[in-house]
């Protein structure tokens, strides 16, 4: 397991990136699954960064495991609010823009990214978990 502790700021999140991307090479995936895992990190983080803390300071720490054989685990784990991604209602990308209520697609995205989201909240910490199968 690998982990790292960033300030949730947005300066910060290109270090989260590439922290992730180094761990996901170490595991073998390739190139363009290493620019897919990238961009669902970017946005995860984005979203701590903007939302988790309000207008307080705090950190989110990023662990990387391989779970078994078969799975890139990412945690994305913060200290802010309570706030379960998984419950935001699915965006209607047909629909006219004016009509669309703003916000969900990053979560739209990061789902059509990784082959699995999940949230848990343990104590006061908020725990969104990527996971990405393994291609061999």
């Amino acid at each position: 397991m690998a982990t790292m502790t960033l300030p949730a700021q947005l300066p910060s999140v290109a270090q989260g990136i590439a922290f992730v991307a180094n761990c996901a090479i170490a595991v073998g995936l390739p190139p363009k699954r290493v620019a897919e895992i990238e961009l669902a990190v970017e946005e995860a983080l984005v979203n701590i960064c903007q939302y988790a803390y309000r207008n307080n300071a705090g950190d989110v720490e990023v662990r990387c495991t391989r779970g078994g054989a078969q799975r890139f685990l990412i945690e994305l784990i913060d200290a802010g609010d309570p706030f379960n991604i998984l419950t935001l209602p699915p965006p209607d990308p047909t629909a006219d823009l004016d009509q669309r209520p703003i916000g969900g697609l990053g979560v739209l995205l990061i789902r059509s990214l990784v082959d699995n989201i999940a949230y848990r909240r343990e104590g006061s910490r908020n725990i969104v978990q990527l996971v990405v199968q393994l291609p061999f």
